[in-house]
């Protein structure tokens, strides 16, 4: 079983995790700062003929053509209309070893915050809505979770239903 951010946290002697929060379907989701290379307004997404459900299609952001991806249906949540609050998270993720940029549409950016280790918990084993593999952390804050999302795992899962 691998760790989690807040035992990774505190086996580093980190006293917090800086963190990204995002919205999904009514969630508050994480991505740890460090993986996030830029947030961008939504932008015109090129589809992909015949690709996965979850894969959106292309930009060019800067010259650099970046893979779009529905992290709502990731999770298995239904789609989403776009809003004027919808964002596209640009997230460095790895792929066979090799650094690679993808997007991810969130519904919305709250904001760069940090997460106290001391806050975050394992992910429990049972009630969760989520495949548990894709979640680092649970983080509280105030009355509020926050989902700590793996977002290499996210990614690295390869099967036809996500």
């Amino acid at each position: 079983m691998r760790d989690s951010s807040a035992i990774e946290a505190k086996a580093n002697g980190l006293d917090a995790v800086q963190v990204l929060t995002l919205g999904l379907g009514g969630e508050i989701f994480a991505i740890e700062t460090e993986r996030v290379r830029e947030v961008l307004d939504l932008i015109p997404i090129t589809r992909i003929p015949n690709s996965r459900p979850f894969i959106k299609g292309l930009i060019n952001v800067r010259g650099k053509v970046i893979t779009v991806t529905d992290l709502r249906v990731k999770f298995g949540m239904p789609p989403a209309a776009q809003t004027a609050d919808t964002r596209i998270v640009v997230t460095e993720i790895q792929v066979a070893g090799e650094p690679t940029l993808v997007g991810a549409l969130a519904d919305r950016v709250f904001e760069a915050t940090e997460l106290p280790a001391a806050s975050m918990e394992d992910v429990p084993r049972l009630g969760m809505r989520w495949r548990t593999e894709f979640i680092r952390a649970i983080g509280k804050r105030g009355d509020d979770f926050i989902i700590i999302a793996d977002i290499d795992q996210v990614f690295a899962a390869d099967d036809a239903t996500h």
